[in-house]
């Protein structure tokens, strides 16, 4: 399974929006900003998210976006789902009946196997392990700069 834009940058502003939960709504702008990611893409990603029931927005002058869940209750696959759909690597695995061979088919059940590893991979993983990674590495990147 190949992870596409949308469902590496909505894995970005997820965890923007994990960085700053409980400080308040976070403006589409300062993640755009801060990920390097343009408004109007990260604008498209908005509505999926919504929908899954991942992120809510508030309008007004402190307006933003805000995770619905704690960081801790929010796992990757949830919003890899959410934007990408299945993560089976083959759509007969979801829908056996599109296939003909899919009773018979050698490679089926390898197919389904490799989807269960990709969901359990991103179900063992919630935003608050990325949010830890994310202070860790940027911890590091402070040492090695104040080195030089």
């Amino acid at each position: 399974m190949k992870i596409s834009t949308r469902g590496r940058y909505s894995t970005r502003m997820m965890l923007e929006l994990a960085l700053n939960y409980g400080k308040g709504p976070t403006l589409l702008k300062e993640i755009a900003e801060s990920e390097d990611i343009s408004m109007k893409y990260l604008s498209q990603l908005v509505l999926p998210l919504k929908v899954a029931g991942l992120i809510m927005g508030t309008r007004g002058a402190h307006g933003g976006y805000l995770l619905t869940r704690p960081p801790e209750d929010i796992k990757l696959s949830e919003i890899i789902t959410a934007v990408e759909g299945s993560m089976n690597p083959v759509e007969c695995v979801d829908n056996p009946g599109i296939c003909p061979r899919s009773s018979f088919c050698a490679t089926f059940e390898i197919w389904e196997e490799m989807g269960r590893c990709n969901i359990q991979v991103l179900e063992s993983h919630t935003l608050k392990d990325l949010v830890k990674r994310h202070l860790e590495k940027e911890k590091k990147v402070l040492i090695s700069t104040e080195m030089k």
